[in-house]
């Protein structure tokens, strides 16, 4: 009778080690970071602090509306791209006898990160490589915008295809059998009966594959900056790739901390408004 209490009264005790590690690796960053924002800073001197001017003349500049265009292209690509095939290869694969071997090829490219993707795609990409030669092209992908980041989104979704099938498929595995069933004999049947019984059941999971895919699109950094380094000039940046130019290329450490908080607030309400829909 008494132990209970106990636990009780020492209970914020149990749970003080793990906030206090996601308080010193999360939250001091960010809020160095908004401070660092409101600064002038070269990442040598001191910081100076000039307020709201950093945000001011990020408004102005011409590169963020280039980067915030490229930005939305990602996120409109993966939601089409990577997050459509995924889908429909985990509908086509999850009834067939073998299906998991069929699957197997979407899911090899993932185990690559990002960086070492771009390095398997350069060649293929730059110009006289081996599209080209393919293709019969003379085509520069890699160097004319919007072009070069639709290549690269392309990139993108040979390696994020084999993850969002992995998980409809286990969206697949968890749905009750007897609703689907229940349609078969009613005369449901292809695309009638993924429309109207199939895809309702999986909505949950969608909703979580959609919204870490839209997070991880707009943090796209290391397949930009390997195959274009944001250029040439500036006409491939997305927003990360801006922050990190401004930020570790510019020593404009200011000004980069201004990008970094404008992303994360952009990234937050992206996620926060697209849950809060699906939830409701």
């Amino acid at each position: 009778m008494t132990r209970a209490p106990m636990l009780g009264r020492f209970r914020h005790g149990y749970v003080a080690p793990a906030v206090l590690l996601v308080a010193a690796l999360l939250y001091a960053p960010f809020v160095w970071t908004a401070y660092l924002s409101l600064t002038r800073y070269d990442g040598l001197s001191s910081p100076e602090w000039i307020g709201p001017a950093n945000f001011a003349e990020l408004l102005g500049d011409p590169a963020l509306l280039t980067s915030t265009r490229n930005t939305l292209i990602w996120v409109a690509g993966t939601m089409i791209l990577p997050v459509g095939l995924g889908l429909l290869v985990a509908v086509l694969s999850y009834d067939i006898r073998g299906g998991a071997w069929f699957r197997v090829p979407f899911m090899l490219p993932y185990a690559l990160s990002g960086a070492g993707l771009a390095l398997v795609w350069s060649p293929v990409l730059s110009h006289g490589g081996i599209a080209n030669a393919l293709l019969g092209v003379d085509t520069a992908f890699l160097q004319e915008a919007p072009a070069n980041t639709l290549a690269m989104l392309l990139v993108w979704t040979w390696q994020q295809v084999g993850v969002n099938t992995l998980l409809f498929v286990v969206g697949l595995q968890s749905i009750p059998r007897e609703p689907v069933e229940a349609a078969r004999l009613d005369g449901a049947s292809g695309w009638r009966l993924f429309r109207h019984v199939i895809w309702p059941l999986m909505r949950p999971l969608t909703a979580v594959v959609v919204g870490l895919a839209l997070v991880a699109s707009l943090k796209t950094f290391d397949i930009v900056w390997v195959l274009t380094q944001g250029g040439p000039g500036r006409n491939s940046e997305t927003l990360a790739v801006t922050m990190y130019k401004e930020t570790f290329v510019a020593s404009e450490y200011g000004y980069g901390s201004a990008v970094a908080v404008m992303l994360t607030v952009v990234t937050g309400l992206a996620s926060y408004l697209y849950l809060r829909r699906q939830v409701r």
